[in-house]
């Protein structure tokens, strides 16, 4: 089973698919966010698809397909979790997750365009997986205690600007990731206890050309390490995203081109779907 949000900008509305079929959720919901995490929401569509109850999504395909989440309150970052990953950008392995920020409404729907940011020179490519937090969350136990609270599962495009990343940043990352539209999300929310969160195999291509190919099995800070870890900082609230980390193989490595206007990259991981962005100048 998957959530989904379809629908014009602004204006959409929470789905659920299942075996193929795509059913509207509007009954139940005005949207998947927060609330309707904490409140049971996942378990409640799960009981009324076995129960014939929802009604199917005509042309539901025709519709734009929106980030699977409403915006968050946070996008939380972990940079350098895979091993080659850090090695190619000339970092030696984090002893404890390096947390970034990213700006709530950087998310946008994983088919939309990446705009270019005004002066940009560096605008690199970084898939991942997205961790939507289900419930409130404060100093968890133990990493068992961590999983328990995770709603589910997403892709997610970290995009990124090197230049404000690194030499314009002051010492922070979020300046390099946060223009407009830098976090392509979807195009599903995968309930958590249907996904092996360290089995997944995560990809990302730019004109049709394999870039990255790796497995969050690689990940230095497992899904459960980094939500018990950041949740003796701080406290995790119902549709908070974290972005776990990006394999080896993009552009920072010195081994391909940065991103120019024109460029389609496609990023996914398997079981939770694929995106397809193109990049457009600054508007």
């Amino acid at each position: 089973m998957e959530l989904r949000r379809l629908g014009p900008v602004g204006q959409e509305r929470p789905a659920a698919v299942q075996d193929g079929i795509t059913y509207r959720l509007d009954s139940i919901t005005g949207d998947v966010d927060g609330d309707f995490l904490a409140a049971g929401g996942i378990d409640r569509v799960r009981e009324l698809l076995a129960a014939g109850e929802l009604p199917v999504w005509e042309d539901a395909d025709a519709e734009r397909v929106g980030a699977p989440i409403a915006r968050p309150q946070a996008v939380l970052c972990i940079g350098q979790n895979y091993a080659a990953h850090a090695a190619e950008s000339g970092a030696a392995l984090p002893a404890t997750p390096i947390l970034f920020l990213k700006h709530p409404n950087t998310v946008v729907g994983p088919h939309d365009e990446v705009e270019i940011p005004r002066g940009a020179e560096k605008v690199d490519w970084e898939v991942e997986l997205g961790v939507v937090i289900g419930e409130q969350a404060a100093y968890l136990e133990d990493e068992q205690a961590a999983l328990a609270v995770i709603a589910g599962y997403v892709t997610s495009h970290d995009v990124s600007e090197r230049d404000f990343q690194i030499a314009q940043s002051g010492g922070q990352w979020s300046k390099g990731k946060s223009s407009r539209g830098f976090n392509p999300l979807g195009p599903a929310l995968v309930p958590a206890d249907e996904v092996d969160p360290q089995a997944l195999r995560l990809w990302s291509r730019v004109n049709g050309e394999p870039r990255q190919d790796s497995s969050t099995a690689d990940m230095i800070f497992t899904v459960a390490r980094i939500v018990h870890h950041l949740s003796q900082y701080m406290v995790l609230e119902p549709g908070d995203l974290i972005n776990t980390g990006t394999p080896q193989g993009v552009a920072l490595s010195g081994r391909f081109p940065y991103l120019r206007e024109g460029d389609t990259v496609e990023v996914g991981i398997d079981g939770l779907g694929a995106q397809e962005q193109t990049l457009i100048a600054s508007r």
